[in-house]
């Protein structure tokens, strides 16, 4: 039997594609280097299947259909380019490798380069939804050399989740490592739906005074609304969740941990010069949280405020509004950075398809996704989600709520870090004049730095501030 794929890489993830790929009629060879780890799966999760398992690279290979299409379930960075170079001798040209790891997408874009010169077509694909997705079906964001687009379309889009229209949530995303800068940006944004959430959970708890089964209450009926999630729903189950008659989630140590797909996306923000302000807190409360040690120590010598209860009846629509407004501005900004890096990349990216590829399987799978795709059906070149007027009426209706809420956090001293920064953005966005006009003259004033007049076009302009430094200036630039 020639076989249509192999997987190399049984950890969770891995298993379950193949049994995925699997369970939807495509024969699959298993590989992994620790031999023992393919026998366990063979005879365990893959028993009674049409799953192959291989010994050698040299066997997997052999077993394929030609052209070959090998998919690496490894750990990102290193182990990828090392399996690379070990499949390569085995590997003729028009042979398809796909990443499907949290891969940076530089590295993507190097490696669609290098196999392109010697002939392989290189796929670095999105793969979100964790162990469940994967096996019952992820969302996938594939990008890299677009001739193996043909090759894996029907195989990938077959194993995908499925809108409930029945339209996969797989589709090409674009050249080099657009797929996989597109899943950087959706941990991103997950990061930034995370942080929200649990500021909201906090000011239930601290100002509400709310027990974990209240609040489960109130997470599963926002997730009847427009708030429905797939991250709201198991916040309701997790706050509900009891062991031997105890809350774990009360157990559980406030450190946060991340694998740094955050963080590369806050980096290529700050390279493309767009303010991804709300994810950009969300990274950092999670390294301020890692403090935790440190937090004790300030704890019992810093004051502020104490929380005093207030009434649930009023605060918790309100608080519900302000998680929504919130949330507008992450996916704003997210999408803010995939245009920008398409323009930066030269991609062309489908925004309103990249809505409905998250809008099963992944983690950040809403209700909310199909108004984004609507948005972009109205009009496929919208500049930004905030003038779309679906979003403006949003806005609108809940803004007052989300500076209530904002306001009491401050004065009764809880940390509301994402959902500040996203109506600190909000509020910049909507402003004709901003206060840089002082800060670029300080600029100009110590480091003749050179500014615009308004209304005077692109001309640069420099001022002798103190009457002593002359009219020589330096040269401008945007970094």
């Amino acid at each position: 039997m020639n076989y249509d794929i192999a997987v190399i890489g049984l950890a969770v993830m891995g298993q379950n594609l193949i049994l995925n790929m699997n369970d939807h009629g495509h024969n699959v060879v298993a590989y992994n280097r620790t031999t023992a780890r393919t026998h366990e799966f063979l005879d365990g999760p893959a028993k009674d299947t049409n799953i192959k398992g291989a010994e050698s690279l040299e066997e997997m290979v052999e077993a394929l259909a030609v052209p070959r299409k090998i998919m690496l379930m490894v750990k990102a960075g290193q182990p990828v380019d090392d399996t690379i170079d070990a499949l390569l001798p085995l590997l003729d040209k028009g042979d398809v490798i796909i990443d499907g790891g949290n891969s940076n997408y530089t590295d993507t874009e190097r490696r669609v380069k290098t196999l392109g010169e010697a002939g392989l077509l290189f796929v670095g694909t999105g793969v979100s939804g964790g162990e469940e997705g994967a096996r019952n079906g992820p969302s996938l964001m594939p990008g890299g050399h677009a001739d193996a687009w043909p090759l894996i379309q029907s195989l990938f889009q077959s194993i995908a989740a499925k809108t409930d229209s029945g339209e996969p949530c797989c589709d090409w995303v674009g050249d080099g490592g657009a797929g996989h800068y597109v899943k950087m940006v959706h941990n991103g944004i997950e990061y930034g739906d995370m942080q929200l959430i649990c500021e909201a959970y906090q000011f239930m708890k601290d100002i509400l005074g709310m027990d974990n089964p209240t609040m489960s209450s109130v997470f599963a009926r926002w997730n009847e609304n427009e708030l429905e999630s797939y991250l709201i729903e198991i916040t309701a189950e997790i706050l509900a969740f009891e062991e031997n008659g105890e809350y774990v989630v009360d157990h559980v140590l406030d450190k946060a941990g991340q694998k740094g797909t955050g963080k590369w996306t806050g980096i290529s923000a700050l390279d493309l010069g767009v303010p991804l302000t709300l994810i950009g807190e969300a990274v950092f409360a999670r390294c301020l949280s890692a403090l935790k040690d440190e937090r004790l120590v300030a704890a019992t010598v810093l004051s502020g405020p104490t929380p005093s209860h207030l009434a649930q009846e009023e605060w918790v629509p309100r608080l519900g509004k302000a998680l929504y407004a919130a949330k507008i501005v992450s996916y704003t900004q997210g999408y803010m950075l995939m245009r920008a890096a398409a323009e930066e990349y030269d991609w062309s990216l489908n925004y309103g398809a990249i809505a409905q590829m998250w809008r099963g399987g992944c983690i950040i799978r809403s209700a909310f996704l199909d108004d984004i795709k609507a948005a972009f059906d109205r009009v496929p070149e919208l500049n930004n989600l905030l003038l779309d007027s679906f979003f403006q009426q949003a806005i609108d209706e809940a803004q007052e709520a989300w500076r209530n809420v904002l306001a009491i956090g401050i004065t009764q001293g809880i940390s509301m870090p994402a959902m500040g920064a996203g109506l600190t953005f909000y509020d910049n966005y909507r402003n004709p004049t901003m206060p840089h006009n002082l800060l670029q003259a300080q600029r100009d004033y110590f480091g003749a730095h050179t500014y615009q007049r308004v209304g005077g076009g692109d001309a640069r302009h420099h001022t002798n501030w103190t009457g002593e430094g002359g009219d020589v200036s330096s040269s401008s630039y945007d970094a």
